[in-house]
């Protein structure tokens, strides 16, 4: 494997403050609803949750002694019909994260028009420190103190960072035990055998490659060769380099918490999958890395961010070499340095389009959990790609048409749903 470059780390050096992720969001919300000619009641009603619920969340810990831990539910907006979204367990946690995604995911249901508003989660805590025990308390204790606020026709949560289908299946278990009833559609994301749905594990990255491949025809590229960097080595990462590499794109980067490493020719990305651990990391086998801002910078087709927040900042968006930027991670790239981009010709496809195919799967998921009837992966794959698709073409015509960003144009289509519906409902 060779030409694999330099050094050390793969991180944001300043780290994204909750202001900025909310306060970018209400500044886009704001112009969408602008230009759409929404009053400003509008902008009031849509720019943060109708609902925050802050728990305590007492945990009886291995050792024997109580551990109380801090948790939030943030419903967006219901208007459409139940809020939907993830639980993140994460030591970085805060109410104006789990807010601000909670917007994020009202636009991606708009965008789709999916029947829910956005709903998002979170738990102040590092499971990777816990053992198995006391993450499955912690996850019954979160269910018993939310479960007032959620439910099939209310909000359905959904896993997100740090969670998984194992921790949805103890949500599941400890809201039915609380409702006597069996709730399949309380939850998404849950194990095949409890009423999951084929395809959901790999349905946001199937979704940003679908996204990827029609921007590139868009721009006149065919997806055969195309060169990409994906960085960000976890489960959207790294099954996102599966299927390119399995569609005929070259995958000539990736980077993952060690590190990135690139190889003009193509990385050989069979061998990498088979060698990389439980957290996604494999770079750590490489005695040669690149830092987190070369990698970002290094020459490519498409730029694949799927890690962290504001990794493409006003100081790094003129040094950009790919020509497509597609955002799998949410939040990777500041408003800043999106226009920048934009006004240097490169085209940005943005996370609340790029990577809601996680968010569209488990809607089929609870489609398939409300009638009692399963689909086959086929038809979730195939469905999929029709929403995406569509929702592709229609904010890029969007976009094209009013001369303004992807991103502005993913907003106004996004947020016309929930405006809407707020008004017939006679709240506005």
């Amino acid at each position: 494997m060779k030409n694999i470059v330099k050094r050390v780390i793969v991180g944001a050096s300043n780290p994204p403050t909750d202001e900025n992720i909310m306060v970018s969001t209400q500044q886009v919300i704001r112009k969408a609803l602008d230009i759409m000619g929404y009053n400003e009641s509008f902008y009031e009603l849509l720019k943060e949750p109708l609902r925050l619920l802050t728990v305590r969340i007492p945990v009886r810990m291995d050792d024997g002694k109580v551990q109380v831990f801090t948790g939030y539910r943030a419903q967006h907006n219901d208007a459409t019909g139940p809020t939907k979204g993830g639980i993140r367990f994460h030591p970085s946690v805060t109410a104006d994260e789990v807010s601000a995604l909670s917007l994020w995911m009202t636009i991606k249901c708009g965008i789709f028009d999916l029947p829910f508003g956005g709903g998002k989660g979170g738990i102040v805590c590092d499971p990777r420190s816990m053992s198995v025990g006391e993450v499955e308390r912690l996850a019954r204790g979160y269910v018993r103190a939310i479960s007032q606020i959620v439910g099939p026709t209310k909000d359905i949560p959904a896993p997100d960072v740090y969670t998984n289908a194992q921790i949805m299946a103890w949500m599941l278990d400890e809201y039915s035990s609380i409702r006597e009833n069996d709730s399949p559609g309380f939850i998404t994301g849950k194990p095949i055998v409890l009423g999951g749905s084929r395809g959901r594990e790999k349905a946001t990255s199937l979704g940003t490659a679908i996204a990827l491949r029609e921007a590139a025809l868009l721009q006149g590229k065919s997806l055969e060769g195309l060169k990409v960097c994906i960085q960000g080595f976890g489960n959207v990462g790294s099954n996102l380099a599966e299927i390119l590499h399995s569609w005929g794109a070259t995958v000539v980067g990736i980077s993952d918490v060690n590190g990135g490493i690139y190889n003009e020719e193509g990385l050989d990305i069979p061998y990498l999958l088979d060698r990389r651990d439980s957290f996604g990391s494999v770079t750590n086998l490489f005695s040669t890395r690149l830092s987190n801002e070369e990698f970002l910078v290094l020459p490519c087709d498409v730029l694949v961010p799927a890690a962290m927040e504001n990794q493409i900042t006003l100081d790094n968006a003129d040094a950009i070499q790919a020509q497509l930027v597609v955002e799998a991670a949410n939040g990777p790239t500041t408003l800043e340095a999106s226009e920048r981009l934009h006004e240097r010709g490169i085209l940005v496809i943005p996370d609340v389009l790029a990577n809601a195919g996680g968010v569209t799967v488990s809607y089929f998921e609870w489609v398939q959990n409300n009638q009692g009837y399963y689909w086959a992966e086929e038809e979730i794959n195939k469905q999929l790609e029709n929403k995406m698709v569509e929702a592709v073409h229609n904010v890029l015509e969007n976009a094209k048409s009013r001369k303004i960003t992807p991103r502005l144009a993913a907003y106004m289509v996004g947020i016309r749903k929930a405006a809407e519906a707020s008004r017939y409902r006679g709240w506005l």
